[in-house]
């Protein structure tokens, strides 16, 4: 009896002990095998590498990862931007964020909803408001101002959420290339070593500044102007849902509100034109050309900021006409890729269409690494994008040069016509707002209008009766109102810009009002 007592115990001892180690052996088997497939993620097994995680970056990012691709994005910078640019999301740039799921990333950072623009000229001030009857547009018409940095630490957030979006430290410091395709990048990763990155479509979204654009398209990037700007802190404007815009000398003066206590203080200088900030010029050429300018409403918080010694910074206003690369396997987008004045504070819109566009472009590709169909979906990309950004590109190069003082009769009569068409309501003001809110992208309701603006010049100028010196005016605004155009419309493309079912075909696709957005209207 004893020895059947042992054996029983033996046999219990021995299948415990086998059971305890295959369950060992089995997770030890699971964890190597999950350990692999980190490895594999982590060693550049993407379907797509991304260089930057500004905007651009991470609303791409989110929305192929969404669409179940595989994404790395390298970022040279993780900290919060500190950036005087992209403060302002237009109607038209919020109904793109909401169609890429990402409506959410203006809560929580203190945005500001704005309504329209109050214009000042010469004493005398006018409001122009994004139109609230507009049956094609299907969002809520009004714009929002923020601090740029915590709307991209949201972005930035929403996609490093995602399990299939790796989100790293590093600056790229070269493309892969083999046979005219690029394969990948080069970096340098947060802890100093030298490594890469590979994937099917590489997307270089790394800003205005960009180190990869010149060996890709070797377009450069034509400095306008300079943006000066500041913030004035504690403070809010009279009409804090206003943009404040004031025609002033040399050109432009801008104040709006970007927190529930922060005021976005900002001018425009010509090349020619730049007083020191370190010097204390530029204080002083604030105090005493700029300020003066100013409506007294406005005055006073202009001169906060400056009176408190707020960090004045500069960064040059630039323009670039889109091209494509002719190299395979890459595309590249935002102000690496285009970029117009940022008086009409769009770049952000045109960005968000132009991801938008892509990325439903690329949901019918199972394999992003057939380099030939993926050339094919840039080609079209380039195309159907020319409504939105050839729109917003014009508008926002051709109203810069009108805000531009002058003492030339000419110019100064295209300037006050400027303002007299935006002060002049009904169907006028309401149709340029829609263009310049992103609401109505139709480059040829563009070009009714500012050959409206133009006739209305040169009537100006005529009136009361047309003498000689009268009409040798009006024909060199004419000749310069063609000047000013003609350059525009040649880099953006006559035909794919004015063929009719190139715009009514992007807004059906692209603006079209979906449940969600209907419940916002």
């Amino acid at each position: 009896m004893a020895f059947m007592y042992v054996c029983v115990w033996t046999l219990c001892a021995f299948v415990l002990t086998w059971t305890v180690l295959y369950i060992t052996n089995w997770k030890k088997k699971a964890t190597e095998l999950e350990d692999a497939v980190v490895e594999e993620k982590n060693d550049g097994a993407a379907d797509v590498v991304i260089v930057g995680a500004g905007v651009g970056g991470s609303a791409l990012a989110y929305a192929l990862a969404k669409d179940g691709r595989r994404v790395h994005v390298i970022e040279r910078d993780m900290r919060e931007p500190e950036r005087m640019l992209g403060e302002i999301m237009q109607p038209g740039g919020r109904l793109m964020l909401s169609k890429l799921g990402l409506q959410d990333c203006l809560e929580e950072i203190d945005a500001q909803k704005a309504t329209g623009m109050a214009l000042y000229k010469d004493g005398k001030e006018t409001v122009a408001t994004f139109p609230m009857d507009n049956n094609s547009f299907p969002y809520e018409p009004s714009a929002r101002t923020f601090h740029n940095g915590r709307f991209v630490q949201r972005l930035r957030h929403k996609a490093s959420s995602l399990h299939n979006v790796r989100l790293e430290e590093g600056t790229v410091k070269s493309l892969i290339e083999e046979k005219r395709v690029i394969k990948g990048v080069t970096y340098r990763n947060k802890v100093g070593e030298e490594t890469t990155a590979f994937a099917a479509l590489t997307v270089v979204c790394d800003g205005c500044y960009s180190n990869l654009r010149r060996s890709l398209n070797g377009n450069n990037a034509k400095v306008l102007s300079y943006q000066v700007g500041y913030i004035s802190k504690n403070c809010r404007l009279e009409e804090p849902e206003r943009l404040h815009l004031i025609m002033a000398k040399p050109s432009y003066a801008m104040l709006f509100q970007i927190s529930s206590t922060d005021v976005r203080c900002g001018f425009e200088l010509l090349p020619d034109n730049i007083p020191s900030i370190s010097n204390g010029e530029m204080v002083n050429f604030v105090k005493n050309t700029i300020a003066p300018q100013l409506p007294l409403k406005l005055r006073k918080i202009f001169l906060k900021g400056i009176d408190e010694g707020a960090h004045i910074k500069m960064a040059p206003n630039k323009s670039m006409r889109a091209t494509l690369s002719e190299k395979k396997g890459v595309i590249v987008l935002g102000d690496a890729f285009n970029m117009r004045h940022p008086v009409v504070a769009s770049g952000m819109m045109v960005l968000l269409s132009d991801i938008l566009i892509l990325r439903r472009l690329l949901q019918p590709l199972s394999n992003l690494g057939d380099a030939d169909k993926v050339s094919d979906v840039i080609k079209s990309f380039y195309v159907i994008r020319k409504p939105m950004s050839a729109t917003v590109n014009i508008i926002g190069n051709a109203f810069s040069q009108v805000l531009i003082a002058s003492t030339d009769e000419a110019k100064e009569a295209m300037r006050q016509c400027c303002y007299d068409y935006l002060s002049s309501g009904g169907f006028r003001t309401s149709e340029v707002m829609a263009l310049l809110g992103g609401m109505n992208p139709r480059p040829l309701s563009l070009m009714y209008h500012l050959v409206a603006m133009t006739l209305s010049s040169i009537g100006h100028l005529l009136s009361p009766f047309p003498s000689p010196l009268r009409i040798w005016h009006s024909l060199r605004l004419f000749g310069l109102s063609i000047k000013m155009l003609v350059p525009h419309l040649k880099a953006e493309g006559v035909s794919q810009m004015f063929f009719p079912a190139n715009a009514a075909a992007y807004r059906k696709s692209y603006m079209a009002a979906t449940t969600i957005e209907k419940l916002m209207l």
